[in-house]
């Protein structure tokens, strides 16, 4: 591969901030180096045939047009860096040399999890209890880690709280830790067991971290297979394939709001209610901030139900129908044994309120990317 032309149609929505993937059907042999029309560099990173880059800013009808050639004679300095602290037991994700997150996967904690979350502005915006004391913080539901994957009903084992008898996420190994210009990532097996540690079934989980800084944008898929037996995800509003504890600061009570896509606003709006992305946004040492977790076309039930308080609490929860829709209504699913239940999620971490922060058109930038044309 001498040279390809890379044209990026933004369509009819304005572009910002938004991860973009094409596969590049000739094999390369070395590095490249990504050149817009002024013949600046882009900075991009090749994954397995599959070249990732930013689209800063590209407004509606409008094409950028990049050349990918062969020979970069410039080394790409890493935008996100991974690495995993072993001795903590924690994989740590910095941005641009800012500590964002870290993944903690400790076997003294009943299930892996994010923590702490750092916003655009270099303060946390989940809830730091229980993992930590700080002054004027709520400190109920103790399994609200800041941000996990947990399931109250699994085959009847109770994978969402912490109360006696609850069941338990168990790491096992990491399947990859990598770090680049665009993107990092943490690919991560664990086992679901019982209270008994009875293994139920493998979970994948894999987090795709960007380089869109100051704001925050992580990718989580969830790959469930049945390696044990049948499954049954029951009908629960006690769980979150993906789950979020905010910043007390950021509950209602403190000036807090939930926005969901169809509108709807507050508790009383959004609690049970079906939605495209859910916006939770509120005060952190001053400053608005929100958190959104955007549901993926291809997922069950998609567009999700959405298990969310008033004082805190935001969960993607698709089985929960007999709660949200009364009573006659079943919303657990069987999985048998063999198969795989996958879920995706972005979450995007950003300044100001969901209006303000153009949350709907960053959704659009997920489920309806820009064309790549390569020629």
């Amino acid at each position: 591969m001498a040279e390809k032309t890379i044209r990026v149609e933004a369509g009819k929505h304005d572009r910002k901030l938004c991860p973009v993937a094409v596969a590049i059907p000739d094999t390369l042999a070395g590095s490249t180096e990504l050149l817009d029309e002024k013949g600046r560099r882009v900075p991009h990173q090749m994954v397995g045939g599959t070249l990732h880059f930013i689209v800063s800013n590209l407004k509606a009808d409008s094409t950028l047009v990049l050349k990918l050639k062969d020979g970069s004679t410039t080394k790409e300095r890493p935008g996100v860096i991974v690495f995993d602290d072993s001795s903590q037991q924690v994989v740590e994700v910095r941005l641009k040399s800012q500590m964002i997150t870290r993944y903690h996967y400790s076997a003294a904690k009943p299930r892996p999890f994010l923590y702490p979350l750092i916003g655009p502005y270099g303060d946390g915006v989940t809830r730091n209890y229980p993992m930590a004391e700080v002054e004027g913080e709520q400190k109920d539901h103790r399994h609200h880690r800041s941000c996990y994957v947990a399931w109250g009903d699994v085959n009847g084992a109770d994978n969402w709280s912490e109360e006696p008898g609850h069941a338990s996420i168990r790491h096992q190994k990491f399947l990859e830790i990598s770090n680049g210009t665009v993107l990092g990532r943490i690919s991560a097996l664990n086992y679901w067991l019982t209270k008994d540690g009875v293994k139920q079934m493998e979970e994948e989980r894999t987090y795709t971290f960007y380089n869109v800084a100051p704001e925050r944008l992580f990718d989580l898929t969830v790959k469930f297979t049945m390696t044990e037996g049948d499954i049954r995800f029951g009908d629960t509003k006690e769980g979150g394939i993906i789950s979020f504890r905010v910043a007390t600061t950021m509950d209602r009570a403190h000036g807090g709001l939930i926005t969901h896509s169809s509108g709807g606003k507050t508790e009383r709006e959004t609690w049970g209610k079906r939605s495209f992305w859910c916006d939770y946004s509120g005060p952190v040492q001053g400053k608005t901030v929100g958190i959104t977790v955007m549901d993926t076309p291809g997922n069950f039930r998609y567009p999700t139900y959405w298990h969310v308080r008033d004082y805190g609490l935001m969960t993607a929860n698709p089985f929960g129908l007999s709660h949200f829709l009364g009573p006659g209504n079943d919303g657990s699913l069987v999985c048998p044994r063999g198969s795989q239940l996958v879920f995706r999620y972005r979450v995007f971490i950003h300044k100001d309120d969901a209006a303000k922060a153009a949350v709907a058109d960053r959704f659009v930038d997920y489920v309806f990317p820009p064309q790549i044309v390569v020629e």
